[in-house]
């Protein structure tokens, strides 16, 4: 698991190689990942926009960016913690993924950024 704190909030990622969606003799690698957030802040925060970066080791470089997360804008108060799960396909054995969430701190209507670790996708070693 890797994890970080920027602006009072904590995000931490696990990846899983997801095998019975991938497809490895057309170069399609299937991964799901769990992030968690949690908020340290004294306040209530709303997350509004995500902004992935994505590498795969082929070389090939992506950003997707859209609202929410999920199909969701979560609401966090202060000691709370959202977690969710979603995917990405890699066209290689392994890449690595990074980005931001825009949020918004609802007592002063402020938004800030918080960074998204850098995290790890492997297709795990299969030996004979």
């Amino acid at each position: 698991m890797t994890s970080m704190i920027s602006e009072g909030v904590q995000v931490s990622v696990e990846t899983f190689y997801q095998a019975d969606y991938s497809k490895p003799l057309e170069s399609e690698y299937m991964f799901a990942y769990r992030i968690t957030i949690e908020n340290y802040n004294s306040f209530p925060i709303k997350l509004h926009r995500r902004h992935w970066y994505i590498f795969d080791s082929n070389w090939e470089h992506r950003e997707v960016e859209g609202e929410g997360v999920i199909g969701v804008q979560p609401t966090l108060q202060p000691g709370e913690t959202y977690q969710y799960i979603s995917g990405c396909n890699l066209n290689s054995e392994m890449g690595k993924m990074r980005g931001t969430y825009q949020m918004e701190n609802l007592n002063s209507k402020q938004f800030f950024e918080v960074q998204i670790p850098e995290f790890e996708m492997i297709v795990p070693f299969k030996g004979n």
